[in-house]
C-alpha cells in the first residue's frame, strides 16, 4: 500500500515537482504546508513527510515529526556543520532519509566517486565543480557537499583541505587540497563534475540534470521505503541498496 505524503515547502519549485510526481505515481498527497503553516496539525493526516523547504525550518519540522512519530524524507540543504550535527541527533529518533540529492543517477555518481577516489592515489588532483540556476541561495550545493564528504573520507583529509575557488597568488597546488567551484546562472537544474587530474591523464565523472522530476521521483521512492524502516538516519544509498 502506498503511503500518504505531506509536502513541506509546497510552494517552492521542488515542492511543486513532488506534487506533480506524486500524481504520476498514484501517491496520495494528504496535505501541503509551507513556512508559517501549522506543521504539527498537518502531520496527523499523513504517513510520511517530504520536505524541500528552508534550512531555517528543519528543526521545527523534525521536532514535530518526532512528537508525532512520523518518518521524514529531508531534501533541504544549506545547514552549517554544527547545525546539521545537532539536527542529525534529532532526526535519528525517527526513520529519516536525509539526502542532498535524490536522483538515482547522482547517487550512482556518489558510489563511483568513492570507488574512483579509493583507486586513484594522491597523484590525481581532485576538483569538484557544480552549476545551478541563478536563484539557488546556498553554495556549494548539497550534492557537491556530499561528494566532498566522500572524497575527504576516502583520502582521510579534514575540511581544511578544501579550496573554495582560488584567487591571487595561490602558489602551486598541493597534493592534499581538494578544489570546490560553484557556478550560478540561468535556469540550470543541476550539473556536477568530479575531476581526477594527473600528469598525462584526466578522469571526469559528470551528472547533468535537466528536469526536477528526477529529484521528486527519487524523494517519493525514498518515502515509500522509509515508512518500513526503524528509527535512524538513512540516505539514498540505503534506499537504492548501494551501501
Amino acid at each position: 500500500m502506498l503511503p500518504t505524503v505531506l509536502i513541506n515547502g509546497s510552494r517552492g519549485r521542488m515542492g511543486q515537482a513532488v506534487a506533480a510526481a506524486a500524481k504520476d505515481m498514484k501517491i496520495t498527497v494528504g496535505g501541503v504546508v509551507d513556512l508559517g503553516d501549522d506543521i504539527a496539525a498537518a502531520l496527523r493526516s499523513c504517513d510520511v513527510v517530504v520536505d524541500f523547504s528552508s534550512h531555517a525550518a528543519t528543526r521545527t519540522l523534525l521536532e514535530a515529526a518526532v512528537a508525532e512519530g512520523k518518518p521524514v524524507v529531508l531534501g533541504t540543504t544549506g545547514h552549517s556543520t554544527d547545525e546539521k550535527k545537532s539536527l542529525l541527533e534529532l532526526a535519528a529518533k525517527i526513520p529519516c532519509v536525509w539526502a542532498g540529492n535524490f536522483s538515482v543517477g547522482v547517487n550512482l555518481l556518489f558510489a563511483l566517486t568513492r570507488r574512483a577516489t579509493a583507486v586513484l592515489n594522491a597523484d590525481y588532483d581532485i576538483e569538484v565543480i557544480e552549476m545551478h540556476h541563478r536563484f539557488k541561495q546556498d553554495a556549494p550545493s548539497g550534492t557537491a557537499a556530499r561528494l566532498l564528504e566522500i572524497i575527504l573520507d576516502e583520502r582521510r583529509l579534514g575540511a581544511e583541505a578544501l579550496r573554495h575557488g582560488r584567487e591571487g597568488i595561490t602558489g602551486q597546488r598541493t597534493p592534499s587540497e581538494v578544489g570546490v567551484h560553484a557556478l550560478r546562472g540561468g535556469d540550470v537544474v543541476g550539473d556536477h563534475t568530479v575531476m581526477f587530474a594527473a600528469l598525462g591523464e584526466r578522469l571526469e565523472l559528470t551528472h547533468k540534470a535537466s528536469d526536477r522530476g528526477i529529484f521528486a521521483r527519487g524523494a517519493l521512492r525514498a518515502a515509500q521505503w522509509v515508512v518500513h524502516q526503524p528509527p535512524g538516519v538513512y540516505d539514498m544509498q540505503h534506499v537504492l541498496g548501494l551501501t
